[in-house]
């Protein structure tokens, strides 16, 4: 299978004012769409509605209200307020006719002042000395655009393990990665990444629990660096698992420990389809 073009599948196109359309491919599902990729399409459209260069993403909340499928999707968006140092947007993405997510942001443009990191990166094996992940025994097309290899942790088709902290990392890397003029990964190629929250639970549940997924409610992101290098290490916590919930969180790191981004979210847990 040949690795999907994020920049060409994410693109929407302008049709009037305040309103995109695009045709997902399913490419970027799991069981349905990557809820980070359709946060990554609507930052796209809202970058192209509030046309400020300057002015790039710094943090962005979407909320899930009905499931969303691959094909014909709307974006409607609204510039809420339009500032020299900062703009507020949101939008609303789903198929034709339903709800599907809304999404409020920040976009800011950079100024002057402090420059703080107030967590170090964690102590992993690099990209080449993470091992490869095992091969799926369920085809999920998302991981086809990816070169993924576990630095901390296990999957549940790793056998021999047992149940530890609630915390996994892993690198990835795009196959296709889309770049900015200088080589760096775009804002809207991280949430997608992000999204890859529920290993972080199973840690501490064990190989043996029953598969489950895990659908978003939720997904918050705090941007703050572009990617200079291929690969971003995902290192995953998950907080809290009560009520059929659970809550996580993961940082983004490049491989120079660069702290890219920060995101939560809470994940309604289901059983796999057709799994006791």
């Amino acid at each position: 299978m040949t690795a999907a073009n994020l920049d060409d599948d994410t693109r929407a196109v302008r049709q009037a004012d305040g309103r995109y359309a695009l045709e997902l491919p399913r490419s970027w599902n799991f069981l349905t769409p990557s809820g980070g990729v359709l946060l990554g399409v609507v930052l796209r459209a809202m970058d192209d509605a509030l046309a400020e260069p300057a002015q790039e993403v710094v943090s962005a909340t979407a909320i899930f209200t009905e499931p969303i499928r691959e094909g014909p999707l709307v974006i409607d968006v609204d510039v809420l307020r339009r500032g020299g140092a900062a703009s507020q947007i949101e939008a609303t993405l789903a198929n034709e006719g339903k709800r599907g997510m809304k999404v409020v942001a920040t976009f800011a443009r950079e100024r002057e002042g402090v420059d703080v990191t107030g967590r170090n990166m964690p102590s992993v094996p690099a990209p080449d000395a993470a091992r490869p992940a095992p091969v799926r025994t369920v085809s999920l097309p998302f991981f086809e655009n990816f070169e993924d290899r576990i630095a901390l942790g296990h999957l549940w088709r790793e056998p021999g393990w047992d149940a530890n902290d609630a915390v996994f990392a892993r690198w990835m890397r795009y196959l296709q990665p889309p770049r900015h003029a200088d080589g760096s990964l775009p804002e809207y190629a991280l949430p997608g990444m992000a999204d890859l929250m529920p290993p972080a639970l199973l840690q501490a549940l064990g190989p043996d629990t029953p598969r489950f997924h895990a659908p978003s409610l939720d997904l918050t992101m705090h941007f703050f660096a572009r990617p200079r290098t291929e690969w971003v290490l995902l290192y995953v916590r998950a907080l809290r698992a009560t009520k059929g919930t659970a809550s996580c969180s993961v940082e983004l790191w490049d491989e120079e420990g660069r702290l890219l981004a920060y995101a939560t979210q809470v994940m309604m847990l289901r059983r796999w389809p057709g799994r006791s």
